[in-house]
């Protein structure tokens, strides 16, 4: 990966560079590559206590990327636990129109309080761009085939909108957190 979009929560989205890598093991692969890598979740449950893993999270090398399969609530005490490890969250879409990262990235924000970045990798078209970043996104690497400059006009088509979302006010209010903070 080296170019994504990045919408911060109270600014404008633009396309960025970036040195992290979404690292996907192959069978019999097991030893991690070297620099930022987000990692799976799968894999984090399986190796989280060898030392050199761990060191590699408490310098901010580590990520983690979620599949369709993983259950966050059902993980959400190692989720709560990686909040003081890992610098950011991924969910990885295996089709775009799959939309079970849509809730687990909803349920990261409201029900499981991370503050930190989440992406969204995999098959991500830039017409799912404003949902996306309606649930919690913050991050969106495109599918090979899309257009990023394109995508930047995707987050502004609509004036209006009825449904709550992680980025207004109202819902943050309800969550909890402070109005005009």
């Amino acid at each position: 990966m080296t170019q994504l979009i990045h919408y911060p929560l109270t600014k404008i989205p633009a396309i960025i560079e970036t040195n992290w890598s979404l690292w996907q093991p192959q069978a019999g692969e097991a030893e991690i590559p070297s620099g930022r890598q987000i990692i799976p979740f799968a894999y984090w449950l399986k190796h989280q206590q060898e030392p050199s893993l761990m060191e590699r999270a408490l310098n901010g090398q580590i990520g983690v990327w979620f599949s369709e399969e993983d259950d966050v609530l059902q993980n959400q005490q190692w989720i709560h636990a990686g909040k003081k490890l890992w610098f950011l969250l991924a969910v990885r879409f295996p089709l775009f129109r799959d939309g079970r990262g849509f809730s687990t990235a909803i349920l990261l924000r409201e029900r499981l309080d991370w503050q930190g970045p989440i992406w969204a990798v995999g098959d991500v078209l830039i017409d799912q761009l404003d949902q996306l970043a309606r649930v919690g996104f913050d991050h969106f690497v495109l599918r090979d085939d899309q257009d990023y400059q394109m995508a930047l006009s995707q987050f502004h088509l609509f004036s209006a909108r009825m449904q709550d979302s992680w980025r207004d006010l109202r819902s943050r209010a309800s969550q909890g957190g402070v109005i005009g903070a």
